[in-house]
């Protein structure tokens, strides 16, 4: 990351701030010159992040899913670092992956729109109410290319992430009037523990090297063939926290190598194949080998 200092002398809350990209972003934001809450049900890695980043950086165990404890983050982050510029509601659950909608019971579909969506609202309240008195502030909510490119599986996540992207613009334009910024990030097949493929409890070498092995199927409908990081997702956010998009509100940035820009697959291309192999064959029928055309 350049040592530009975007965020110098600002402090942001980072929900789901120990791990995948909640910990990049709060390592972004503390490189850029900013002070952070990390907030997270991780305690003992959330609290191994803070220690790791001193006075810029303090953990408070938060369950996003509790409407007054996203109230008493807001309070927290201020009391420590006396004002609140960045929201950044990241944290989130893809819920149980079923392959098929016939076999999804749907028994989670309530803990997924708390934690995902309605989190989100909660935590953008409290931060609103807080910046609209100084009339400035950001809020990033992570949404997911999920949202916009719809698929097999995990219905209820995708319906969450589609439902943020919604409540980012219809807030945008709510609290523009106010100073605050208010945009989503939709990832693409970025790798974290949060990934409903992933197996609970394996060792970090583990995960790794399932990383590697899943590598190719997630590059399959990507144009560019290289893996996303959680660090991808985090300049976006500091780029948003920025006064460099101080014009920017109401947007959806997507960061996924270009899956949704379109299939890779060449599909006029293999019609055109077929379609000479069907005429070469129609012709070898009319004409067979060894006679006159």
């Amino acid at each position: 990351m350049s040592p530009r200092g975007d965020l110098l002398g600002k402090v942001a809350i980072v929900t789901g701030g120990a791990n995948g990209i909640g910990a990049a972003t709060v390592g972004a934001v503390v490189e850029q010159g900013g002070r952070v809450v990390i907030a997270d049900l991780a305690d003992e890695a959330g609290q191994a992040l803070a220690e790791r980043l001193g006075d810029a950086a303090r953990y408070r165990h938060v369950d996003v899913g509790v409407r007054a404890q996203m109230g008493g983050l807001v309070e927290f982050a201020v009391e420590t670092f006396g004002t609140l510029d960045l929201m950044f509601n990241n944290a989130g659950i893809t819920g149980a992956f079923h392959q098929r909608f016939l076999d999804d019971p749907l028994d989670d579909f309530e803990q997924v729109l708390r934690i995902n969506l309605a989190s989100v609202m909660w935590g953008s309240q409290c931060a609103a109410r807080h910046m609209a008195r100084r009339g400035s502030g950001v809020i990033v909510n992570t949404a997911s290319i999920a949202a916009l490119d719809p698929g097999f599986s995990i219905p209820a996540y995708r319906a969450s992430k589609a439902g943020i992207i919604n409540f980012t613009r219809s807030i945008a334009v709510d609290l523009g009037e106010y100073g605050i910024r208010v945009n989503a990030v939709a990832p693409g097949g970025i790798p974290t523990t949060m990934n409903s493929l992933v197996e609970p409890g394996l060792s970090p070498a583990d995960f790794a090297e399932l990383q590697t092995h899943l590598e190719p199927l997630r590059l399959i409908k990507q144009p560019l063939k290289k893996p996303g990081k959680p660090s991808d997702i985090a300049e976006m956010v500091v780029f948003l926290a920025s006064d460099r998009a101080s014009h920017i509100t109401g947007q959806v940035m997507v960061v996924d190598g270009g899956v949704t820009a379109g299939s890779t697959l060449n599909q006029t291309a293999l019609l055109a194949e077929g379609r000479n192999a069907f005429l070469a064959s129609r012709a070898s029928d009319r004409h067979p080998e060894g006679e006159p055309g």
